[in-house]
């Protein structure tokens, strides 16, 4: 089965954590050892958050005496490269056989995107209220309420495709573990000449992780998080986890609004979005990554799969 994965931020910094190297490398290790049984009977393409660390460059660059502060879409480049490495080098010491490689992955927007009109995609560290006030004052940062605090927020626009879609398909097709679209990719806009241009945002990386999932004809989307999986009435006395959803169930629970904007309802949308590929999604915790067997994937799984078989003759 050929599966894409995409790893949430408590794989890389868990909250509260400080953003170090070396926190970073335990928690990526952690991480990788539940992935091993995944890469010794599946082909895997990872993917990955990377909010702490691109709140970490942002404020590294603010703050710099020496260069004006760099944008957002170098920054996410950076975060790419710097995740990527840390991932290589962990499954190749869990299983140093594989090919692997990381790919610095661009994602295309459509500049006028509503998205540019109204951020909401958190980065960067928690702040007090009277930090977020002085930063929205005298930086010009959109600060939102969060967990425990405020964080700031930039444009999320949507993912419409992968400007790297053929060299990574050519590569995932020859066996290789890819790591891709980190961080949602570096959003990029096209003009007619087909000429990409970064822009200021950072793209969710569950729906991204779907138009990776599209681009590699993947069989299987694994959604990993802290949490077991998809809960209704989550975080009150009543709430119970959901085994199973249907793509119309998923939509309602969508609308119902009672999912959290930053953490589960983009992952329950990028299941939706999957569905109607043809595909299936588990929304599980990272460290009991478990994916469905072919058969009871269901129909879905044999049309995807049929597809990429005709695509490789």
């Amino acid at each position: 089965m050929r599966i894409v994965a995409a790893l949430g931020g408590n794989a890389l910094v868990r909250r509260g954590d400080p953003i170090s190297a070396e926190t970073q490398r335990e928690n990526i290790a952690g991480a990788v050892r539940s992935l091993v049984p995944l890469l010794a009977e599946h082909e895997l393409v990872l993917t990955h958050g990377n909010g702490p660390q691109i709140g970490m460059l942002l404020l590294e660059s603010e703050h710099s005496t020496v260069a004006p502060p760099y944008p957002l879409d170098v920054l996410g480049a950076e975060s790419e490269g710097m995740i990527g490495y840390m991932l290589e080098q962990a499954i190749l010491c869990e299983r140093p056989e594989l090919r692997i490689v990381t790919l610095l992955t661009q994602t295309v927007v459509a500049a006028d995107d509503p998205a540019f009109l109204q951020p909401t995609k958190p980065v960067g560290p928690l702040y007090d209220a009277a930090i977020a006030r002085y930063l929205a004052r005298e930086r010009g940062f959109v600060v939102a309420p969060d967990t425990g605090g405020y964080r700031r927020v930039v444009p999320s626009p949507e993912p419409l495709r992968l400007l790297e879609e053929r060299p990574l398909r050519l590569l995932v097709d020859d066996g290789v573990v890819v790591i891709a679209s980190g961080g949602g990719g570096v959003p990029v806009t096209v003009d007619d000449a087909g000429r990409p241009t970064g822009v200021e945002g950072v793209v969710d990386k569950d729906l991204a992780a779907v138009v990776l999932a599209r681009a590699v004809a993947a069989d299987l989307l694994l959604l990993l998080t802290d949490v077991e999986g998809v809960y209704s009435d989550f975080g009150t006395d009543g709430a119970q986890l959901l085994r199973s959803l249907s793509a119309e169930d998923a939509r309602a629970l969508v609308a119902g609004g009672s999912l959290a904007g930053g953490s589960m309802r983009p992952k329950v949308e990028a299941a939706v979005r999957f569905a109607d590929l043809g595909g299936t999604t588990c929304i599980c915790q990272l460290d009991r990554p478990r994916p469905p067997s072919p058969a009871s994937a269901g129909r879905g799984w044999l049309r995807r799969r049929r597809a990429q078989l005709e695509s490789r003759r």
